[in-house]
């Protein structure tokens, strides 16, 4: 198999293909995700506090592997959209705890559907079969690494 620019010996390393493949994900995602004027760090945000709920602004940087300046821009954006608000923490008093607005709800119900529309377009070529084939290959690839790293 041979593609122009690229040599034929990178078409047999999986490592390649998938760094191939992660790049045409993040920019069909990147795309969804600026037609409502996000980015990927924010749509990841939402989904944490969605299936979370509200949590301090460094647990949550925790979670998401985010720096901590980087997770102060993300979580700025995201209040300044209204997508979510900070609240003093009861227990804490010293600390923010960031929960999803109801705005924020609404924005990641048409996020969701950008992203799966992304989801179908990178994967456009395969059967249905072949899409849960290949997440569950990729899911126990990336569990094994995972788990085998160290702390």
């Amino acid at each position: 198999m041979e593609i122009q620019g690229a040599p034929r010996r990178l078409w047999q390393l999986p490592s390649w293909l998938v760094s191939q493949v992660a790049l045409q994900g993040q920019r069909l995602v990147g795309e969804g995700l600026a037609a409502d004027g996000l980015r990927r760090y924010h749509f990841t945000v939402l989904v944490a506090l969605d299936e979370d709920g509200p949590t301090s602004q460094a647990a949550l940087g925790r979670r998401l592997s985010i720096d901590r300046s980087d997770m102060v821009a993300v979580i700025n954006d995201l209040a300044r959209d209204g997508l979510v608000a900070r609240e003093r923490d009861a227990d804490d008093r010293r600390r923010n705890r960031i929960r999803l607005t109801p705005g924020g709800e609404r924005a990641l119900r048409r996020l969701d559907a950008r992203i799966d529309e992304a989801q179908d377009a990178l994967l456009d070529p395969l059967s249905a079969k072949e899409r849960n084939e290949l997440k569950r290959l990729l899911t126990r690839v990336v569990e094994h690494h995972r788990s085998t790293a160290s702390p």
